[in-house]
């Protein structure tokens, strides 16, 4: 069967084009995003700091778990960084980089949800110097962006430099945070437990 190139103008309706997904289909991450993070840093404002959440048996303080433990999910991260980069062809990886790639991000989560809590809970959202206000506005940012990337690995047909960019940004962001707590409480009190 051939079809009349004329049709459109024979009364006949031209077949819709195809077109990728819609740009709005990304608003409602997008909103989420924005939506954790204000959630998050108005808590941490609001919230009267306890000065304390948690401990763990071993450690010297509360700062010590805090910064350890930022540090096992920042090496989590460059382990997401580099299976990131052998999933996508940049480095040459084993077959089961992908795998690699999300059980180190689900790890990298889960250590650093304990910071949050305590940063949250015992510390609260300060702006007292420029380091603290840069870590808990980026704090915030990072469990945001996360969240956004979480909705956007179920959609389809997107954008091959989308989850790339995304996936950068919550790197970039837990990079920040630890840089701006753990790494500071080291090179100020040392590599301490």
């Amino acid at each position: 069967m051939t079809v009349d190139p004329n049709a459109a103008t024979q009364g006949f309706p031209s077949p819709p084009a195809r077109r990728g997904p819609h740009p709005a289909r990304y608003l409602v991450p997008a909103l989420v995003a924005a939506a954790v993070a204000v959630a998050l840093g108005v808590y941490g404002k609001v919230h009267d700091p306890a000065g304390t959440a948690f401990n763990l048996a071993g450690f010297s303080s509360t700062a010590a778990v805090k910064s350890w433990l930022a540090t096992v999910a920042f090496l989590f991260a460059l382990v997401q960084l580099v299976s990131a980069l052998m999933v996508y062809g940049r480095l040459p990886g084993p077959r089961w980089s992908s795998a690699l790639h999300r059980w180190s991000g689900r790890a990298a989560f889960l250590v650093a949800v304990p910071v949050a809590v305590h940063c949250l809970y015992a510390l609260g959202y300060q702006t007292y110097e420029t380091r603290v206000m840069w870590h808990s506005l980026v704090g915030c940012f990072f469990f945001g962006v996360f969240s956004a990337k979480m909705l956007l690995l179920r959609s389809e047909r997107l954008p091959g430099w989308l989850l790339p960019l995304v996936g950068g940004l919550v790197f970039t962001a837990l990079t920040v945070v630890w840089l701006t707590s753990a790494l500071w409480f080291f090179r100020t009190f040392g590599v301490t437990t």
